[in-house]
């Protein structure tokens, strides 16, 4: 493969600016995303939201790059974007609610997949969260008709959380349970404890 010339990388940079316009804050188009997210990690937050009885709030997510499954609500970071601000828009997006937060993350692991070549590095925040409006029922889970981007109530951690999250099994078990044996993921990854908390 030919290496191209300084000329020809800035030339393609420059027709990116033009598509694209002032730096969109409001996230890439998904092939630039993709794109992106072969040359560097991805910093993201995920939202531990329990309520007073200790269930956590996960969302059903089904799509070509973790399938069918149960997930910790979640979203990267952008561009000059504080992690409040971002946790934030996941609750609005997701869960269709307001939430409060506890600024010290319960825990940081970078993730690293080993077999893919896009979205394949990232930097995980978890934070401590709490409803303070109601939750969007139109987005609640239906058994019947599995919805991407449902959310749902869970006492347990489900068996179908998405491999990608099975670091935070600790986390989404009953306040108070032994510590869970990590499953064998269907894809190969890697991840690193960079702050790692325990559950209350």
């Amino acid at each position: 493969m030919t290496t191209p010339s300084p000329d020809a990388i800035r030339d393609a940079i420059a027709t990116l600016r033009a598509a694209l316009g002032p730096a969109p804050r409001s996230g890439l188009p998904e092939e630039l995303f993709l794109f992106v997210s072969s040359l560097t990690p991805l910093v993201n937050v995920d939202l531990l939201v329990r309520d007073d009885a200790g269930r956590v709030l996960l969302g059903w997510r089904h799509d070509d790059f973790y399938g069918p499954g149960w997930h910790v609500p979640g979203g990267i970071i952008r561009f000059k974007e504080d992690a409040a601000r971002r946790v934030a828009a996941v609750a609005a997006r997701e869960l269709g609610a307001r939430v409060r937060f506890d600024p010290e993350p319960l825990c940081i692991h970078e993730i690293v997949n080993d077999v893919r070549e896009e979205r394949g590095h990232f930097i995980s925040i978890l934070y401590a969260c709490t409803l303070e409006t109601p939750l969007d029922e139109r987005l609640r889970f239906n058994p019947d008709a599995p919805m991407d981007g449902a959310w749902n109530w869970h006492a347990h951690c489900p068996d179908s959380l998405i491999d990608v999250h099975d670091i935070y099994r600790p986390w989404l078990a009953p306040i108070g349970t032994p510590l869970p044996a990590s499953r064998s993921g269907r894809q190969p990854q890697r991840h690193w404890h960079i702050l790692t908390g325990r559950p209350a």
